[in-house]
């Protein structure tokens, strides 16, 4: 049996890497993918090799997140694959042990095909997606009047030029959104008919204000159904952002009021989604919560000094990090709404925090006494627990509104 070895990719690696993540994945991985080879970041991906064969890979993304107050860089690990045939042999292990440690940014970010994989690498669940199947004919959305011109369509160029914006105000106020690059517009407006499931091309609404600004939009398919009683035509929301009131209104009415229409779908609403609100029988929306964006800190001190905190916090942490050792220790931190800093202490902790819960409460979405109530989480001051659940949290859920 020859030996497993770990390597940093190279440019030449782009087809083996897709071919070894999509047999993984049960996915036959596109021919014709140009916009996927110029993102690749072959020093950014590491892979592990058999001999002169691929047979495990992970890679990062170059990107940045939105956290609580800010908008930060992040690694966003993506393609994590090892072939059936080299299971059972600790590959995964090395590729994602090697991976965490290397990283420049402080913190990681995935989205998870197996829950259960990442939490032993100190992954936490961070943010909860909320799935929508809406039953058209019971949901009972409000008439939301608007003036002929507020809605309109653009061309993928048009979007590539005018939504970037939108996407970054989102960022600002809501965490767990990952921004993009002009190459990743481009990727993620890229509408191939062979990936279209047999729905129609990509439609690109959008809102305008009263001074013709575009201030929301959405990404949207459709596909023919009939039903013995008639037209019962599918909905597909791909992606919704529209900060300002009016505009979220606006298109949510018009996608939940299309003619012909029995169902739509929505795979990337946040948990406390504003369209809960618009409609009259929210049980018709068959709401399913799970999972979304897993986070894993890989600079303690510098991670909890580039979010903000929803109250001001004076405590020792001790965190435990079996896989960063660097990691591990106690540290201070003091912030306040605007300012945060933490730096390694020797004084005796308030808080014991894993780095897997340390991840999970990130983002403000999830609290910390969750976690104490199971013991993952211990407190040693009395108050420290209920002070930096009270900092931790955020006024908005997190939410990521793509698989990358």
């Amino acid at each position: 049996m020859t030996e497993i070895a770990v390597r940093v990719g190279v440019a030449e690696d782009y087809d083996a890497i897709s071919a070894v993540f999509g047999t993984a994945m049960m996915f036959e991985p596109s021919a014709d993918d140009e916009l996927g080879k110029r993102l690749f970041e072959p020093e950014r991906a590491l892979v592990a090799t058999d001999g002169e064969h691929i047979v495990g890979t992970t890679k990062a993304l170059t990107r940045d997140l939105s956290v609580p107050g800010a908008v930060v860089p992040a690694a966003h690990v993506t393609g994590v694959g090892v072939r059936a045939t080299h299971r059972r042999r600790g590959v995964m292990s090395a590729l994602i042990g090697r991976q965490l440690r290397e990283i420049p940014e402080a913190i990681a970010v995935l989205w998870a095909s197996e829950p259960g994989i990442y939490g032993r690498f100190g992954y936490g669940a961070a943010a909860w997606g909320t799935s929508y199947e809406v039953d058209l004919h019971r949901v009972g959305p409000p008439v939301v009047r608007t003036r002929p011109g507020e809605l309109s369509e653009l061309t993928v160029d048009e979007a590539c030029k005018e939504l970037p914006t939108l996407l970054r105000q989102l960022q600002e106020r809501r965490p767990g959104v990952s921004g993009r690059s002009e190459l990743e517009w481009q990727k993620h407006l890229e509408d191939k008919k062979d990936d279209r499931g047999g729905r129609t091309a990509r439609q690109i609404l959008v809102h305008r204000d009263e001074t013709g600004a575009i201030d929301g939009y959405a990404l949207w398919r459709g596909k023919m159904n009939w039903e013995p009683t008639g037209p019962a035509y599918d909905v597909r929301v791909e992606e919704l952002v529209a900060p300002e009131p009016t505009a979220y209104k606006a298109l949510w009415s018009y996608l939940l009021t299309l003619d012909l229409a029995a169902t739509l779908g929505y795979g990337y609403a946040a948990v406390d989604e504003p369209v809960q609100q618009l409609v009259t029988t929210p049980t018709a929306l068959n709401r399913r919560v799970s999972e979304s964006l897993w986070l894993r800190v890989t600079d303690v001190a510098r991670a909890l000094e580039q979010r903000r905190y929803a109250a001001a916090v004076d405590l020792v942490i001790e965190v435990t990090d079996e896989l960063i050792p660097a990691n591990a220790g106690r540290y201070r931190l003091t912030a306040d709404g605007t300012t945060a800093v933490c730096t390694p202490t020797d004084d005796p902790a308030d808080l014991t925090i894993p780095v897997r819960e340390l991840g999970a409460a990130y983002l403000g979405g999830r609290r910390l006494a969750e976690f104490a109530a199971t013991g993952r989480v211990v407190e040693h001051t009395a108050g420290a627990l209920d002070t930096a659940t009270t900092a931790f949290s955020w006024p908005v859920q997190p939410a990521s509104i793509e698989v990358f």
